[in-house]
């Protein structure tokens, strides 16, 4: 797994892409979630269209995520969960994460 980190309209845009199994990249991952928290920053969509794999790992980092940031008062939603719908729907995570089809939408959903 690898990600790149940047603010669009001051929303904070992740991009993660390759397989989610865990390892440094999600220890990495939460301390960039703590770091934008820290700077009040808030609005965080992770974009998933690069996507490749996720396991089990992938899914609780993405949980994790969501709970920090939700308990700080912000709100994460996930974009172009194409390649991983599958494992959302099966486990039912699909209900719990807010989603949108292109990172666009999911930005303008902050307005």
């Amino acid at each position: 797994m690898k990600f790149t980190d940047f603010i669009e309209n001051d929303v904070v845009i992740i991009e993660v892409s390759g397989k989610i199994m865990g390892g440094d990249e999600t220890t990495m991952f939460h301390g960039k979630i703590h770091e934008y928290i820290q700077l009040n920053k808030k609005n965080i969509c992770v974009d998933l269209g690069a996507v490749d794999w996720m396991n089990s790992v992938g899914l609780g980092m993405l949980i994790s995520a969501l709970t920090t940031i939700k308990n700080a008062g912000g709100r994460l939603v996930l974009a172009k969960i194409d390649k991983i719908e599958s494992i959302l729907t099966i486990t039912r995570l699909i209900t719990v994460f807010e989603h949108y089809d292109s990172r666009e939408e999911a930005i303008k959903s902050y307005s």
